[in-house]
């Protein structure tokens, strides 16, 4: 059987090596028109501050080096320029000409590709970057070099836009990152990603959420804004997301879907015989929503080209979908998200509730122990998890993994206590802050606890509900609301008299712990109180301009 591969990189050479190892005698091409195969692209903005030293590093294998373990025949510099299904060929552009490569398989890893939108003056531009390849890398070192770059400008605050703003900064220059949308990081809410925004500024870089770039000027070294306001730019690096490359697909007549995403059935096949597709140029199945999803991610590519291996040799692999497990480093804090957000789970309409705890890493107790927020999404009538979201400085990579893990599994919220994970004081709590999530949203589901969001507060309190602190006075002086009443947890049993049963009750601590023994004493006593989820510290996060000192 002769099997040949579009796509050198993640999905394409998973599926090459893993087809070599169940298929001694298959014949398996490859072709891939840039320049580099089996690169770490993930890597790529780490070298651009020398956190990664050498470029080597980031070349993970050459066609000789595949060729001699695997037998492979990979050839970089080839552009699959079209398919013709009925001969079972594909149309080859090289160096060496237009060739036909006959398949008896074919496997498209296309991969995607940067959105770079169609802004007045980017023609003129001469100061315009994307990163998605080595030689991309390649150009945006050679200017870092060759040229004074004091200011930067990243288009987009996603992952990869914030992961470039900080090596850009770690390089010395002066960062602006432009998000259109309200925050960055939409994979987040609003309330997690404040805390990415509030460390970049730390750091140093300036945060423009809502606006979006209307013109490039003088070469590109002026950026018009969509507030009429200018941005001085050296260097400006487009970031704002990618599309699936799928031309090659759509010329061969091979059916398309929702954002151009390539359509494959369970087994990664096309709608078309014999030409399966897998990476970042499929739709795939949101797994807890169902709908179709583009998600451009490592990982779920690496695994897609394994599986479509293992159905070409004649194994069952089911493509399950993916529910877009993502992580990045923003200096010294640490973003993750899995499943649906809350934005998501809105436009779906379904019901849902939500939880917000803080954490430490490890024992608090312990040396060096470094908080967490973490929040969970989760359905009140059947306990099922769509979603978790972990910001910290560290420990925020094992909670995502385990409640990812948890979701895939078909966990519940009340799973979660269950879980044994491991514990001595360096590496953990007793109660992990992933077991304390199942304590505390089943405290919900059952109705032990009846909870606020940060962003319904104030509809609440104007409604004519008392908002109750029940911090000790020394901690006003971190700040307070504007309008509330004070009674310390340890002294409400003994003032329950300065409390009415006739009037309802937000009630507020640091964090939600508190108050929610507090919202306990009450409900036995008789009184009508809800707990403000994530307490005053998350409140503070999003509200500053709401606190007094």
């Amino acid at each position: 059987m002769k099997i040949v591969i579009v796509g050198g990189v993640a999905g394409g050479m998973s599926a090459a090596t893993r087809l070599r190892r169940l298929m001694e005698d298959a014949e398996i091409v490859v072709f891939d028109k840039g320049p580099y195969v089996s690169f770490a692209n993930c890597g790529l903005p780490y070298h651009v501050s020398g956190k990664i030293e050498k470029r080597a590093s980031l070349l993970l294998q050459s066609p000789e080096s595949l060729h001699r373990r695997f037998r492979l025949d990979v050839f970089p510099n080839h552009e699959v320029v079209e398919i013709d299904s009925d001969k079972q060929e594909v149309v080859v552009k090289s160096d060496r000409g237009i060739f036909r490569e006959g398949y008896d398989k074919l496997i498209l890893s296309t991969g995607a590709e940067p959105l770079i939108p169609d802004l007045e003056g980017i023609g003129e531009a001469k100061n315009v970057y994307t990163l998605r390849t080595v030689p991309d890398l390649d150009q945006l070192i050679q200017k870092l070099s060759s040229s004074k770059n004091q200011k930067a400008t990243v288009l987009g605050g996603g992952f990869i836009g914030l992961e470039m703003a900080e090596n850009l900064a770690l390089k010395g220059l002066k960062v602006t990152i432009l998000e259109q949308a309200p925050h960055v990081l939409a994979s987040l809410d609003p309330e997690m990603a404040v805390f990415v925004e509030e460390e970049l500024r730390k750091n140093g870089v300036q945060v423009l959420t809502g606006h979006s770039l209307k013109a490039f000027e003088n070469a590109g070294q002026s950026l018009l804004l969509s507030n009429g306001d200018y941005l001085e730019s050296d260097l400006t690096l487009i970031s704002v997301g990618v599309r699936p490359d799928s031309q090659l697909a759509r010329k061969a007549g091979i059916k398309l879907g929702f954002r151009g995403g390539i359509l494959v059935d369970e087994h990664y096949q096309t709608s078309i015989d014999n030409i399966y597709a897998v990476g970042d140029a499929i739709l795939v199945k949101q797994e807890i929503s169902k709908q179709d999803a583009l998600i451009s991610l490592a990982s779920p590519a690496n695994r897609q080209g394994r599986q479509v291996a293992d159905v070409i040799a004649g194994l069952e692999r089911l493509n399950a979908g993916s529910i877009g497990t993502a992580i990045v480093k923003v200096f010294n804090l640490v973003a993750a998200a899995t499943g649906l957000n809350e934005k998501t789970l809105k436009s779906l309409q379904y019901p849902y509730k939500v939880l917000h705890i803080s954490g430490k890493d490890h024992a608090a107790y312990y040396p060096q122990a470094k908080d967490m927020t973490l929040k969970l999404i989760f359905s009140p009538n059947d306990g099922k998890i769509y979603g978790a979201q972990v910001v910290g400085e560290k420990g925020v990579d094992k909670r995502i993994d385990v409640l990812a893990t948890a979701i895939k599994a078909g966990l519940k919220i009340h799973d979660l206590p269950e879980l044994e994970l491991a514990y001595a004081p360096p590496f953990g709590s007793a109660k992990d802050p992933v077991n304390m999530l199942g304590y505390v949203a089943s405290n919900i589901a059952e109705g032990l606890s009846q909870t606020i969001q940060w962003y319904e507060l104030e509809e609440e309190l104007a409604a004519g509900k008392i908002l109750l602190d029940v911090r000790n006075p020394a901690e006003f002086k971190n700040g307070q609301f504007k309008d509330f009443m004070s009674i310390p947890l340890d002294q409400l049993r003994d003032r329950l008299a300065e409390l009415d049963k006739e009037k309802d009750y937000i009630l507020s601590c640091h964090s939600g712990l508190r108050s929610y023994i507090a919202e306990r004493i009450l409900r036995e006593e008789g009184y009508k109180v809800k707990n403000l989820d994530g307490g005053f510290s998350l409140y503070k996060m999003v509200h500053p301009e709401k606190i007094r000192y």
